[in-house]
């Protein structure tokens, strides 16, 4: 699985103009399963991201985790992630899972986060969306598992 994660102090998402998801301080978790990803390492992606170390602590180092500062998440669908740009100049997309398993696996890994503690906001799966977001830093992380 892939995950671009970015520490935010607000971010929202929307489906024709009416808010589906937010969260206050934490990360906005832009999720793609990959061709071959499972349930396994849904759940992987979903302990990294939450032990991660990129929250400041009292001296302004990035030493706490999303579980350390009691963050929330809003955890989107992005298929595009899995782009491959290798070759000519439109985006290929056939590394992402089909959408029956992605659908299932991005649900695994939000769940994943709640059942930790973790408010989690979410997207709309294979929904058009727009995403505001504040950013804190600004921290941007790349994650595959």
């Amino acid at each position: 699985m892939r995950a671009l994660l970015q520490r935010v102090t607000e971010a929202s998402v929307s489906v024709d103009g009416t808010e589906i998801g937010r969260t206050g301080p934490g990360l906005l978790i832009l999720v793609c399963a990959m061709q071959g990803d499972d349930a396994g390492r849904a759940r992987m992606l979903a302990e990294k991201v939450m032990k991660l170390r990129i929250f400041r602590d009292e001296a302004g180092k990035t030493n706490r985790s999303l579980m350390d500062v009691g963050g929330g998440a809003l955890v989107v669908s992005q298929f595009t992630l899995a782009a491959d740009t290798s070759r000519g100049n439109r985006p290929g997309f056939s590394n992402a899972a089909p959408p029956e398993l992605g659908r299932a696996l991005y649900e695994a890994f939000a769940d994943h986060l709640a059942a930790q503690g973790v408010a989690v906001g979410r997207g709309q799966f294979g929904a058009e969306m727009q995403v505001s977001l504040v950013n804190d830093g600004p921290m941007t992380i790349w994650l595959d598992i």
